[in-house]
């Protein structure tokens, strides 16, 4: 496997563009927040008799699809995992707190057709292709690509302060 700086810097080659970056810092977490409402949107079934009790924020697809998705992060770097994994959590609880008032699917559908569509309005004014289509893979580095550069701009300015 890759070491996660390759990944970054193979996923950079089509993420030069100011526009395409602010694009992609919304429009790929909304994605992956979409993508867990549509997960969390699937009838639970025999999960829901997991644990005693009612655990919906527990027992949904989302949670069984986010384990190998987070041992794909951890056998990258642990730190970077941790950090998707703190932003997953906070997908299933946003997400369980808007099925509480709204179809979580349809607000999930309506999300991730918005932000698709930003990707490859960013990815026009690029000029070059989404990095997904050499390597599914990246649909997993992008939120990881996303939050290293949110860190990475946030240590920065904290360097001139």
């Amino acid at each position: 496997m890759k070491p996660l700086n390759q990944w970054f810097a193979e996923y950079a080659v089509s993420h030069q563009n100011e526009t395409n970056k602010a694009i992609h810092y919304i429009c790929v977490p909304a994605i992956f927040f979409s993508i867990v409402g549509l997960l969390m949107s699937i009838p639970p079934g025999f999960l829901a008799n997991i644990f005693p009790g009612s655990v919906p924020m527990l027992e949904n697809w989302a949670v069984v699809v986010l384990i190998p998705v987070m041992i794909f992060y951890f056998r990258l770097q642990v730190q970077m995992a941790l950090k998707v994994l703190i932003f997953a959590v906070l997908c299933i609880v946003g997400n369980y707190y808007i099925s509480l008032v709204a179809p979580l699917w349809l607000v999930s559908i309506i999300i991730f057709a918005v932000a698709w569509v930003g990707q490859f309005y960013g990815h026009k004014v690029e000029g070059k292709k989404p990095s997904f289509l050499k390597d599914l893979q990246f649909l997993l580095i992008g939120p990881a690509w996303v939050i290293d550069n949110l860190f990475s701009k946030k240590k920065s300015l904290e360097s001139r302060v």
